[in-house]
């Protein structure tokens, strides 16, 4: 017996050199380890026996209809190009067509070795999973553009990272699709014209119907990443490795590796254990997807009839990039603080809090929510700093029409907060999945505050603090 997934292959017909066809390696004894219920029902699956799902989204059992493949693409890691990365440890089972008309791709990740691998097992350990799927539900529910997380799976085998044997798993992961800046940067580095072509015309058939040139097409994107970014800064998001593969086209956050959420509100935070120069510190966020959309221009660049007027052209759009971000940054800033429609002379009163947050390491999350209860002050270590601030701020909001249902709208009770997120793992790699339960039904809701989840608000003591993240690769 199989689960009845409706999978279409549009990806499957493009040319072979995009992809290898391969079936994912089965695993030893795969055991169900959470299911997503409510997004099953949006993408029109119904689920079936424990067993059984655990044997299809083990990848023991591909679903009928399905043409697994690894996808290529290539890639700026850290500045760094290399014309051919892919998916290393991922197989594309195929799309889905959901009730609703919207196409979206069915991944699985950690389902075993492919071409691309570069000596990687193509395997995941049980916490980079949950970490995953935790964290992409959770920027779900805070209206974040983002892939998400269908299933896991234990896989009832090791798999051996530097800290020794860790239990294996499966992610099931749901996306726009996994097409990405790298994927137009490796037909474009083999100067593949007719592969860059059809990429195209597949990439603005599925995600920009209105855009009749690649020109059209880049400026899509720009705008849906302008947005994206601006959103994670709104809320302390800290992706951590924004490399040019693991840029979506869609403006989905994708690719969760060593992610996190500041606690106290520092500028230049960098969380992820490889980033030992900053490049994807929080404050450098809206620098890189800048660069990166740079990268996507120069790629799309050859498609063009008169290729000095598409530099021009190109070169401006990315230009202007920045003040899209600062825009979007501007108005999701001013609903934090109350502002329905900030404009920029409201931009002093947003970055003046910032500053004195800074300075007294106030807590970001709870710091901005506690302008709704008065309480903002108690989260200084100067209270001066807050007093200081607050009146011009209690001035400005007189003259909006419901400041607060604003800020209690734009501003989270909760968010997987990191020292929360490893001990729900330790947890689970123990056996004991009541953590990641209870992560999965109080960050479903963020925003509104529920009884007995306080602690889930509270920020690290001195010996929880998680200083650096690890892609778990």
């Amino acid at each position: 017996m199989s689960l009845h997934i409706p999978l279409e292959n549009s990806y499957a017909r493009l040319p072979d050199r995009f992809f290898s066809r391969m079936l994912p390696v089965p695993v030893k004894a795969p055991t169900l380890l959470a299911f997503n219920h409510g997004l099953a029902k949006e993408l029109g699956i119904k689920p079936g026996p424990d067993d059984v799902m655990a044997q299809v989204f083990g990848g023991n059992t591909p679903p009928e209809g399905a043409e697994p493949l690894a996808q290529v693409y290539a890639g700026h890691q850290f500045g760094g190009f290399s014309p051919q990365l892919g998916d290393g440890r991922a197989h594309l089972l195929g799309e889905i067509v959901t009730p609703g008309g919207a196409r979206v791709d069915l991944q699985l990740k950690g389902s075993g070795p492919t071409p691309y691998s570069r000596m990687g097992d193509g395997r995941a350990w049980l916490g980079p999973v949950l970490r995953e799927y935790v964290v992409s539900e959770a920027m779900h529910a805070l209206g974040i553009p983002t892939s998400r997380a269908l299933a896991a799976v234990a896989t009832g085998e090791s798999v051996y990272r530097d800290t020794g044997a860790m239990p294996g798993a499966v992610l099931t992961r749901v996306a726009t699709s996994h097409l990405r800046v790298g994927t137009f940067q490796y037909f474009a580095a083999r100067r593949d014209m007719p592969g860059l072509k059809a990429l195209f015309d597949y990439a603005a058939q599925r995600h920009a119907p209105e855009a009749e040139t690649p020109a059209d097409l880049l400026e899509t994107v720009i705008d849906r990443q302008a947005q994206l970014v601006a959103q994670w800064m709104s809320v302390g998001f800290i992706h951590g490795v924004m490399n040019t593969d693991n840029t979506s086209i869609s403006g989905e956050t994708i690719d969760y590796g060593p992610c996190a959420f500041m606690d106290g509100f520092h500028p230049d935070t960098v969380f992820s254990s490889i980033d030992a120069q900053g490049r994807y510190a929080f404050s450098n966020q809206p620098n890189v997807i800048v660069w990166n959309m740079a990268q996507l221009a120069t790629a799309l660049v050859g498609l063009m009839p008169n290729q000095d007027a598409a530099v021009s052209e190109f070169t401006q759009l990315v230009h202007a990039m920045p003040d899209r971000i600062h825009a979007h940054w501007l108005a999701a800033y001013g609903r934090k603080i109350g502002i329905a429609q900030a404009t920029p002379e409201d931009e002093t009163l947003i970055t003046d809090l910032l500053q004195a947050m800074a300075e007294n390491d106030a807590d970001f999350t709870n710091t901005f929510r506690a302008l709704v209860d008065g309480t903002a002050r108690d989260h200084f270590t100067d209270p001066a700093a807050f007093d200081r601030w607050a009146p011009s701020w209690q001035d400005r909001i007189k003259s909006e029409a419901a400041p607060f249902e604003t800020m209690r709208a734009a501003n989270p009770v909760y968010i997987p907060r990191n020292h929360q997120v490893e001990h729900m793992i330790q947890a689970a790699v123990s056996g004991d999945f009541r953590p990641f339960d209870r992560l999965m039904r109080v960050l479903s809701d963020p925003f509104t505050r529920q009884d007995g989840a306080d602690d889930l608000t509270r920020p690290p003591g001195p010996s929880e603090v998680v200083h650096r993240t690890f892609c778990g690769t």
